[in-house]
């Protein structure tokens, strides 16, 4: 916990959750992060039964993560957990990195070996499964790459069951690797190598536009260093052709106001409204209700209920 509350202290951007505090529990032990409290999050949009997001929403959200993903890497830090889940979006559409218990700093220049168990299978990199330490910036992107398609098909597009079965859809998906390849990598003279595959990126999301072709082709290469920055993955052709990325407004609204959390203060108040209208309701109930006849000779009774 101590290195995550580092790299949380070292960011500062509107696509970067952000830590507000720290709170303790004499009683527990406990330390708590505190940060601003958030709705939703991608995987839930994703997986809303409503409609799939167009191409603009699509865009809008990438251009979001990607932004965020820049600040992190320009400040040494890998997220190493990039998923729906971890992408935390507020109720004016504002997406989030969040969750950074997985995350560590890294230096581009000087070679240090760091552990290859991290990241979500379904979103985990070719190098990782292959047991790669000396990672940089490619795994989050490739993750990021995943989102994007996934954003467009409303589903996970290669949920393996194990990391044997993820590599293989890996290769059904982007190719198989050259031998230049496998002798780079830590487990390729204990892993046999697949069948050759041909990639299949365009045929299996043939509707996609050009443009979300291309930059899928640059997140997914299996050679990490081919997979360039975020910076780059910013400039690319796909947030630059119509149709361009929505405003935050036009995204999808996934919360009410009753959704809102309620200050103390304001919990305290609707409480007290609550038992004043019970107690109205109940004194009403026991009052008397009078009601005016008459009888058969005129006079008027009073007719008393409790």
């Amino acid at each position: 916990m101590a290195r995550e509350i580092m790299i949380l202290q070292k960011l500062d951007h509107p696509n970067v959750i952000k830590l507000e505090g720290l709170a303790t529990s004499r009683m527990h032990y406990s330390i708590y992060l505190v940060f601003d409290y958030m709705r939703s999050d991608l995987t839930r949009v994703i997986s809303r039964s409503e409609a799939r997001l167009t191409e603009p929403q699509v865009k809008c959200y990438m251009r979001q993560l990607l932004s965020g993903l820049q600040h992190c890497h320009e400040r040494g830090i890998l997220h190493r957990d990039i998923k729906g889940s971890n992408l935390l979006i507020d109720k004016n559409g504002v997406l989030k990195i969040a969750d950074f218990g997985l995350s560590n700093f890294y230096n581009p220049n000087k070679k240090c070996s760091l552990t290859s168990r991290v990241v979500t299978l379904w979103y985990r990199a070719p190098e990782l499964l292959l047991g790669s330490t000396d990672y940089g910036v490619g795994i989050d992107l490739w993750s990021a790459g995943c989102l994007l398609a996934e954003m467009f098909v409303g589903k996970p597009i290669m949920p393996g069951r194990n990391e044997v079965e993820q590599l293989y859809k890996i290769f059904k998906l982007c190719g198989s690797p050259s031998e230049d390849y496998w002798r780079k990598l830590k487990l390729a003279t204990i892993f046999q190598p697949p069948p050759p595959y041909k990639p299949s990126i365009i045929e299996t999301f043939g509707d996609f536009s050009s443009s979300a072709l291309s930059l899928l082709m640059v997140l997914l290469a299996l050679d990490p260093s081919n997979r360039g920055t975020a910076a780059s993955a910013l400039q690319s052709n796909f947030f630059s052709t119509r149709p361009l990325a929505c405003d935050l407004s036009d995204l999808p609204v996934m919360y009410t106001e009753a959704d809102e959390p309620v200050q103390p203060y304001e919990r305290r108040k609707r409480n007290a409204s609550r038992k004043q209208q019970s107690r109205r309701q109940r004194d009403g109930e026991r009052k008397l209700e009078t009601v005016n006849t008459k009888s058969d000779s005129g006079s008027s009774k009073e007719v008393r209920s409790y």
